[in-house]
C-alpha cells in the first residue's frame, strides 16, 4: 500500500510522517520529491527535496518524468519523479508521500485502491497562523499567501480517503496508527 500524506503548510504533515517513519521502522521509506525552491535551514539536496532548477524541472517534464507535478506559485514547481515509486519498492519498502493537497489528489486519482489518501488538518485557521508565525523562518507575506492557500486547500477534504485532524499530537499520532493497522 502507498500512503499519500496532504496538509495545508504548518498543519503538521511532516510531523505525522516522520512519526509513521520512526514507529515503523524499516516498513515505510518516504519519496522524496523534486522542488525548483531553494533549500531552506539545514535542507540538503536528496534527502528532503532534490533541489533543481526550472529549466532542468521543465526539461523532465516534457522527458515524462514525472508520476505529477505541480506549479503551486509562479515558477515553483514541486513534482514527483516515477522513479521514485520503483526505487522505494524495489527496496521492499512501502512508499510515503509527503506532497501537497493538488498533488495528492493527483496521486490518488493515478493510483487508486493501491494508495490511502490521508489530509491531515489543523484545528482552524487561528491555530495554524499561530503555527506558521512559530516557525520563525516564513515572511508575514508568505504567511498570509499559506493562510489564504490553506483556505482553498481545506475544501479538498472529502476527496481524501481518510482525515486526521491534528489538535493534540498524541491523539492525532493514535488516529493515524489506527489507519495504518487497518
Amino acid at each position: 500500500m502507498i500512503y499519500i500524506f496532504c496538509a495545508p503548510s504548518g498543519s503538521g504533515k511532516s510531523t505525522m510522517v516522520q512519526h509513521m517513519l520512526h514507529k515503523y521502522p524499516g516498513k515505510f521509506e518516504l519519496s522524496v520529491s523534486c522542488t525548483t525552491r531553494p533549500p531552506r535551514g539545514q535542507e540538503v539536496n536528496g534527502r528532503e527535496y532534490y533541489f533543481i532548477s526550472a529549466d532542468e524541472f521543465r526539461e523532465r517534464i516534457a522527458r515524462d518524468e514525472f508520476i505529477e507535478y505541480e506549479q503551486v506559485y509562479e515558477g515553483l514547481y514541486y513534482g514527483t519523479l516515477k522513479t521514485e515509486i520503483e526505487r522505494i519498492e524495489a527496496a521492499g519498502k512501502q512508499v510515503l508521500f509527503d506532497v501537497d493537497v493538488k498533488g495528492g489528489v493527483n496521486l490518488k486519482r493515478i493510483l487508486g485502491d493501491k494508495a490511502v489518501s490521508v489530509f491531515i488538518c489543523p484545528p482552524s485557521i487561528d491555530e495554524l497562523r499561530r503555527r506558521l508565525e512559530g516557525r520563525g523562518d516564513t515572511s508575514p507575506e508568505m504567511i498570509e499567501k499559506r493562510l489564504a492557500k490553506a483556505e482553498y486547500e481545506l475544501s479538498f477534504k472529502p476527496q481524501f480517503d481518510r482525515v486526521v485532524v491534528n489538535d493534540d499530537l498524541e491523539k492525532a499520532f493514535a488516529r493515524l496508527d489506527a489507519i495504518v493497522e487497518r
